[in-house]
């Protein structure tokens, strides 16, 4: 990556940020919004076809494959996946010559999904609908807004007549909500680069780091009885209470952190517990209990490390209770395993889209780690591509009824990767 200046008067520059179809990028976006892609559904692949022909209608050298879902499952690096699925699709387009320096734009195409319709207020989740300067709908932050700013970004190089000495790489992944078989498959089908930007919702901050998250299964085990004789029985859902305890110390213990990226959160590793399920009548004593959960994982700790404090927490706890004692609380690990990955604040690409986005807002972005796992820690330790987060939207509006993300702030970003994608692959002059 070349040392170029970043003045807004740079006349090539200008024409390409001049050139950015706004209009044409949030009709793109509502496009994709409208193919209702949650993770593992038919529509994943439907939405991944469409994205693959926007690709080769704007000269990317475009490849779909569908991906061998067996084979990756088999891999013993594979991530973890939530959900069934009988397809999963790739994407990768490719723009710019060979020889110089190669940028990927990645983005996910699964969204989660929509939950209670009652709870959409202003827009249901796949009308893409436009009110107050935002697009609204599932996925329109969390991130199909990201995938629109990528396209369109090129887009608008193109349009300016500028012809790259590098190459810029388009990817759009499935399977990120539950475990990164999206971008797992992409790495294992052989694309690198020099160094990476996931245009995840940051509230158009840079984030160079995530933590890990492991999901896990507690069954433990209790003694059924008669609910009138309630003490003749041991109550699952009571020794749980023991095991909760010991979760939310060992949740302190692994929260007190002094790593920079870190310190804005009051808990940047939290361990949550989602799903409880105890018993199986009312008048029973429960002789069982399940709990589902989340394990933050810190920056830098490996995945197997945060396992063992967790299982020997439990241990711990189950050795000082009669019955846990002879009965011990199960551990599964299983789902997406989200590992942590961070890219050295100063490194190259995190000074360059702080300095676009400055030059191009009079501002200077934000950079701090995020709390929540993301195929970020793919790129870093399996790639070993220098990664970052910068996108329009925010994180708060992921995931969430009327979900939408802000018009404006989707043209800065836009036009932040312009500038990046042309000082970091360098152009013709």
């Amino acid at each position: 990556m070349a040392e170029i200046g970043l003045d807004k008067a740079d006349r090539l520059t200008q024409i390409a940020l001049n050139a950015l179809d706004i209009t044409g990028m949030v009709e793109c976006l509502r496009t994709l919004i409208k193919i209702p892609s949650v993770t593992g559904s038919p529509a994943e692949s439907d939405a991944q076809k469409v994205y693959a022909q926007m690709l080769s209608e704007n000269g990317f050298k475009t490849d779909l494959w569908q991906i061998d879902l067996p084979r990756l499952l088999a891999d013993s690096a594979f991530p973890g996946m939530e959900v069934e699925r009988e397809e999963a699709w790739g994407v990768v387009g490719t723009w710019g010559v060979e020889g110089g320096s190669v940028l990927i734009l990645n983005g996910h195409m699964d969204v989660v999904p929509p939950g209670d319709l009652a709870q959409w207020k202003i827009s249901q989740p796949f009308d893409a609908r436009i009110a107050n300067n935002r697009v609204y709908g599932r996925g329109a932050c969390d991130m199909k807004s990201g995938l629109a700013c990528n396209l369109f970004a090129v887009k608008a190089i193109q349009a300016a007549g500028i012809k790259l000495t590098g190459q810029v790489m388009l990817q759009s992944v499935v399977g990120e909500e539950d475990g990164g078989l999206g971008t797992f498959a992409t790495l294992r089908r052989g694309y690198r680069a020099d160094a990476a930007v996931i245009t995840e919702p940051t509230d158009l901050d840079i984030i160079p780091a995530c933590a890990g998250a492991l999901t896990f299964r507690l069954h433990l085990t209790g003694l059924s009885a008669h609910a009138s004789m309630r003490k003749e029985g041991v109550s699952a859902i009571e020794k749980f209470w023991k095991i909760w305890q010991a979760l939310e110390a060992l949740e302190t213990r692994r929260n007190t952190t002094d790593n920079s990226l870190m310190q804005k959160y009051e808990l940047p590793y939290p361990l949550s517990i989602g799903i409880l399920k105890a018993g199986n009548w009312s008048s029973s004593v429960p002789n069982e209990l399940v709990a589902e959960g989340r394990l933050g994982v810190a920056l830098g700790e490996a995945p197997e490390q945060a396992r063992q404090e967790m299982e020997e927490a439990l241990a711990e706890v189950c050795s000082s209770d009669a019955w846990l004692s002879q009965h011990p609380v199960q551990v599964e690990w299983f789902g997406g395993q989200f590992a942590s990955g961070q890219t050295a604040p100063e490194h190259p690409i995190v000074k360059l889209v702080s300095k676009a986005h400055s030059a191009l807002t009079g501002n200077d972005p934000e950079i701090y780690g995020a709390t929540y796992g993301s195929d970020l820690r793919l790129m870093t330790e399996l790639g070993q591509i220098p990664t970052i987060h910068y996108g329009a939207g925010s994180v708060h509006n992921a995931h969430t009824p009327d979900e939408y993300v802000d018009i404006t702030e989707l043209e800065i970003a836009a036009k932040t990767l312009i500038v990046t994608i042309l000082h970091f692959c360098g152009y013709e002059k």
